[in-house]
């Protein structure tokens, strides 16, 4: 699994098939800097699937500027998505 290329597609697929998500700011972008900078405390906030790109700590800006790779823990796996806006991962229960 880890050495497929992740894209939109997988990570809409990931959110289907995912019973309960996740969502973990790693890093946002800062308006007073100009510049991304990372989340001092980043937790994990229970998001639905409606809203789980976009809302609550991962953002995909499109048109190829997303990259994104799976992470792993011992209880759940993730998509990690980076760009523009910052950094986030989805998780969820494996």
């Amino acid at each position: 699994m880890k050495k497929k290329k992740v894209t939109m597609a997988t990570l809409k697929s990931f959110i289907k098939k995912s019973d309960k998500l996740f969502a973990e700011n790693l890093s946002s972008f800062d308006g007073m800097t100009d510049c991304v900078e990372l989340t001092k405390n980043s937790k994990l906030i229970e998001v639905s699937k409606e809203n789980a790109i976009g809302h609550s700590g991962v953002w995909c800006v499109g048109q190829s500027r997303d990259y994104m790779k799976y992470v792993e823990t011992t209880t759940m796996i993730g998509i990690e998505v980076y760009n523009c806006c910052g950094c986030g991962i989805l998780w969820t229960n494996k």
